[in-house]
């Protein structure tokens, strides 16, 4: 796969004639692969992008959360958060950020939840982690994990860019300790725990680049900056376009010297002809190699003046 541009006719190429684009061969729109690919085309006027804002826009429940896929049940999930960092880039109506927010915050993993908290720190030990500490689920009523908490936090550090009014704080502060509680202890984080019947996991380097964007503004503290140590070296024996996109918005998000080494193996996964890499890969390599080019990142939190 070439240049940018060249990313870009690839994605836009593989859009639904009814707008988004779709997870695999599927035949809807995925709520996350359009918002991937939407930003990847943020600065391109084609059609592509015009539909799959129409899709985004249409396909928001009466909530304000969006389902993760077009036509699915109008129960909000995760990808609500995606889809307000996207909309806040691309700098569409900010009525349908605000009817979303409300949603966000009202929501959480169900540890949350004061039986769940009695269950974790009475019953289930195979777990290690402070169940007073709890970000966001990938579906409601479910546990937190890391990559949906990561997302919501973001979300909210863009949305509220001085903190916000006291819950806003509250519960933005309390995602954000998830993430360090649910830190792997040689570094970086697994997909939901750092440790499970008493064993440490190993971390995944997608799962670590994503809560590092979150935790930008905390990567001078211990817990981050050993994450951020573990995926320089993680980063350097990678060959997925995913997972080194992934690390290459992190490197930049945290001014890391990584960076330029990232984008070239990034570069050399997206040339190799051993498969053909997926949408939300082509969409991430985009996004990725644009930022670094100084042009405009998606994941990154602009802070107001106080």
């Amino acid at each position: 796969m070439g240049p940018f541009t060249d990313l870009q006719s690839e994605i836009e190429k593989r859009s639904l004639s009814s707008g988004g684009w779709p997870s695999g061969n599927g035949r809807s729109a995925a709520i996350e692969t359009t918002c991937l690919a939407l930003m990847a085309l943020h600065d391109r006027q084609v059609t592509a992008r015009d539909k799959a804002i129409d899709l985004l826009l249409r396909t928001q429940n009466a909530d304000g959360s969006w389902p993760a896929f077009e036509g699915d049940d109008a129960e909000g999930c995760w990808v609500t958060s995606l889809a307000i960092v996207t909309l806040r880039f691309l700098q569409s109506p900010c009525s349908r950020i605000d009817e979303a927010l409300p949603w966000l915050l009202n929501n959480g993993g169900r540890e949350g939840h004061w039986l769940w908290r009695w269950k974790f720190r009475t019953v289930d030990r195979r777990v290690q982690f402070n169940p007073d500490k709890y970000g966001w689920s990938w579906f409601p009523g479910t546990a937190s994990w890391v990559i949906p908490t990561s997302f919501s936090v973001l979300a909210l550090q863009q949305s509220f860019p001085c903190c916000g009014p006291p819950h806003v704080a509250t519960r933005l502060q309390l995602g954000i300790e998830m993430l360090f509680d649910r830190a792997c202890p040689g570094g970086g984080w697994n997909a939901g725990n750092g440790i499970v019947n008493d064993a440490p996991l190993s971390p995944h380097i997608d799962t670590t680049a994503v809560a590092l964007l979150a935790l930008a503004e905390h990567i001078a503290e211990p817990i981050p900056f050993q994450a951020l140590t573990w995926l320089r070296q993680a980063s350097m024996d990678c060959s997925s376009g995913y997972s080194l996109a992934w690390s290459a918005l992190a490197f930049l998000t945290s001014q890391d010297p990584a960076l330029d080494a990232c984008i070239a193996r990034l570069r050399t996964a997206l040339s190799s002809t051993r498969s053909i890499p997926n949408t939300e890969t082509l969409s991430l390599a985009a996004i990725a190699l644009d930022a670094t080019q100084g042009n405009a990142n998606p994941f990154q939190v602009e802070h107001e003046n106080k």
